[in-house]
């Protein structure tokens, strides 16, 4: 005997009508905090990877439902209450102060609470990836990003300045800021290879998760290949902006295909992650049929 569709989505829904003032209460904390973030963060390059793993991840969750009803043993109710007021807390000061990543945290602690007092932590580790996956769209404090994209800065300004010295184009450096022919150019954080890179690691991360299953070791491989292709993609994209910055002038550069050059180079750094998967399978694959 199948079931139709409708009678799957019935059966899919029918918790959150069933528990619908715990649905409600995730409405009424999680549409403020979700507008904040559409003005303040997913409208910047370095968080507009987050409606993406947003939508995504809520689809694996839903995905995953079946396995978490299966192997459901709802939590202590000591642990969820600590994690509720902990979760709550965060949440309530972000949004007062207006913190972001506090409130954002905490709305994810919320989420994860929830899950944790129906579906309990052995459903939780089957069904790991979905909810790391989710922990995405949390932005990062300004204070880590400013630490982590320094050196990165400084990196590749002077791996840019070797290399347009190497093709005879006069350029010298101080600090983070080029100067080319008579232009100055500031490397800033979206050209560090930050802003890739939170996106480049949640986007590549899904992907290994729908191609190659929950494998942790695999996944934490390819993780590691994903920085330096962000940095090296970022490292492209300086080199371009400043060739075009010597030749067209500054006005073309700093216009329309400074933006175009960001989404073009983080097109190119997921091929590279596509071509780095593709060949870490073919490899083991290989190494398998030899044992």
């Amino acid at each position: 005997m199948t079931t139709s569709p409708i009678s799957t989505i019935r059966a899919q829904l029918n918790p959150l009508v069933v528990h619908w003032p715990l649905a409600v209460a995730v409405i009424v904390l999680g549409v403020p905090t979700l507008i904040t973030m559409g003005q303040q963060v997913w409208s910047t390059e370095a968080g507009a990877h987050g409606p993406i793993v947003f939508m995504t991840g809520l689809w694996l969750l839903w995905r995953q439902m079946g396995d978490l009803k299966a192997h459901a043993a709802p939590g202590p109710v000591w642990l969820t209450a600590m994690g509720l007021i902990t979760a709550l807390a965060l949440y309530a000061f972000g949004r007062a102060y207006d913190f972001i990543s506090l409130e954002a945290l905490g709305l994810y602690g919320v989420g994860f609470s929830f899950l944790h007092a129906y579906f309990g932590p052995r459903a939780m580790i089957r069904n790991w990836f979905p909810l790391l996956y989710l922990g995405f769209i949390v932005p990062p404090p300004g204070w880590a990003v400013d630490s982590f994209t320094a050196p990165l800065k400084e990196f590749v300004s002077q791996a840019a300045t070797w290399l347009i010295e190497l093709m005879g184009i006069p350029i010298t450096r101080e600090g983070v800021t080029l100067y080319v022919s008579h232009y100055q150019l500031l490397v800033e954080d979206a050209c560090s290879g930050m802003n890739s890179l939170v996106g480049l690691i949640a986007i590549s991360l899904f992907y290994i998760y729908l191609a190659r299953g929950a494998s942790l070791r695999y996944a934490a491989i390819l993780f590691s290949a994903v920085i330096p292709i962000a940095i090296t993609a970022n490292l492209i994209r300086i080199l371009v902006l400043v060739l075009l910055t010597y030749f067209y002038g500054d006005g073309v550069a700093q216009g329309f295909l400074h933006v175009t050059a960001g989404l073009f180079l983080f097109a190119v750094a997921l091929i590279f992650v596509f071509a780095v998967d593709n060949l870490m399978s073919f490899v083991v694959k290989r190494w398998s049929l030899r044992r």
